[in-house]
């Protein structure tokens, strides 16, 4: 999305791209065979892994042993990590780590050391039981999410200089499917690891499966050692291709360079749009975010069971998923992002009545794979899109940096916000919350038509 005030940059120095005619279709499909789109789908894999071990997994895990729903709520804010790592992005972004980067650049490295805190996080969450107490299980997450906001990082970077801007939609949908594959396995995979491995069928006196914390350190160890598939790749990828970077003369500059420049940078390229772009980075995913905090909780009292949900999220929303990253890279390339971040922005906030619906429902098994499809449906053309725009923001020069802030301040506000969502279900219920949820999305749909139109009147590269 291109203003007057890039023109003056050099066209290498950004991810944006000039205007051009529609890819043809068979080459739109071609680059889902590329190398780096394929090693996009593997990493993606590594970076959606932790996301839901410790929010919406952990959500299931702890209501299971009998957590309250207001006290999940608030340690869902355990993912506020995720909103603050543009914190210590510049450092991710220019700091070399001097035996990986040695080994394997600046990249790789970091990805590498990101991978090993979340390994080592997921299996102290395994080893710790929430009735003895939640402090130890906590940390151990709070390492996971660190680790993985800094994962998050080093990988945005690494993908955005893996390929020309006009492949990065295809790269991006690539990421999605990969991260979504995950988010299956740490969501339904887990629930499906963990009722394999209790040691009888036990029943509470609810009448709800009883907690057994042998089946989920069994489950979240299973999860540490999935973590290989990132791991494997990044040793066997290739250091993206990197400008030198320029030397400073003192530290006071290097700081300026490092900490400065590059949200310097964004603010010099879009003057008065940035404040436009900020505000819908900052509350595009509001209703996904805010609702996926009580979705597990809501599956645990309506009585659904580990097989069940991990059967309906592993089958119906592995194949919704696919679809939804698949269409949304394609036809953000054919049509331009910006109309599909409205179609996604719409779904977004639809989905979430259908789980208004569903609690009204009960326990209705057909009703739930209905719901769970659309869901992730939605997800996955929301999420390709807007991956897409958020990369053609940056400057290729201050990537892993730019990204940061932008992918923290998409989950700030949403994560902030979702902490309450216990408070919220307790007072009012699920059918109400699901619908507040549905509404918070309807600004999202003004803001995408504003920059939308903004980006029309700057001549923007970007086919709206």
């Amino acid at each position: 999305m291109d203003n007057p005030s890039l023109m003056s940059a050099p066209p290498a120095e950004t991810t944006q791209a000039p205007a051009s005619t529609a890819l043809p279709w068979r080459d739109a499909l071609k680059v889902y065979l590329e190398p780096a789109t394929l090693r996009m789908l593997a990493l993606g894999f590594s970076a959606g892994l932790p996301l839901l071990l410790v929010l919406g997994t952990l959500s299931f895990r702890l209501r299971e042993a009998g957590i309250d729903r207001t006290t999940i709520g608030y340690l869902s804010w355990v993912g506020l990590a995720y909103g603050f790592k543009w914190v210590w992005a510049p450092l991710v972004d220019r700091l070399p780590l001097p035996p990986l980067t040695t080994l394997l650049g600046r990249r790789r490295g970091w990805l590498l050391l990101a991978q090993g805190m979340v390994i080592a996080g997921l299996i102290g969450m395994a080893v710790n039981d929430p009735r003895l107490g939640l402090q130890p299980l906590i940390w151990c997450a709070l390492l996971v999410a660190f680790g993985s906001a800094t994962q998050d990082i080093a990988l945005d970077a690494f993908r955005i200089e893996s390929a020309e801007t006009r492949k990065q939609a295809a790269l991006a949908a690539a990421y999605q499917t990969g991260y979504r594959l995950a988010m299956i396995w740490a969501g339904a995979g887990v629930l499906w690891v963990a009722a394999w491995a209790e040691v009888v069928p036990a029943v509470a006196a609810t009448g709800a499966a009883a907690y057994q914390n042998g089946a989920w350190k069994t489950a979240y160890l299973v999860m540490a050692a999935s973590m290989a598939v990132g791991v494997l790749t990044v040793l066997l990828s290739p250091e993206p291709a990197q400008r030198a970077l320029p030397k400073a003369k003192n530290a006071g500059e290097w700081l300026r360079s490092v900490l400065i420049e590059p949200f310097a940078d964004f603010i010099r390229r879009y003057r008065w749009q940035a404040a436009l772009i900020l505000a819908l980075i900052a509350i595009y995913r509001i209703s996904d975010v805010v609702m996926g905090i009580m979705a597990n909780p809501f599956y645990v009292d309506m009585g659904f069971t580990k097989d069940q949900v991990a059967t309906v999220s592993k089958i119906y929303g592995v194949i919704m998923t696919l679809v939804g990253a698949f269409v949304g890279g394609v036809l953000s390339m054919r049509l331009g992002v910006m109309r599909v971040l409205m179609l996604g922005a719409v779904l977004s906030a639809a989905s979430n009545l259908l789980f208004a619906w569903l609690a009204t429902r009960g326990h209705d098994l057909t009703a739930l794979i209905a719901v769970v499809s659309a869901d992730n449906l939605a997800g996955g053309i929301a999420s390709a899109a807007f991956i897409a725009y958020l990369s053609s923001l940056t400057n290729i020069s201050y990537s892993a940096t730019q990204y940061a802030l932008f992918s923290s301040l998409m989950l700030l506000l949403p994560k902030f916000i979702a902490g309450y969502s216990g408070a919220f279900v307790d007072a009012y219920g699920y059918s109400t919350f699901f619908t507040a949820t549905a509404l918070l999305g309807v600004p999202v749909l003004l803001l995408v038509a504003l920059a939308a139109r903004s980006a029309t009147r700057t001549g923007a590269g970007e086919r709206q």
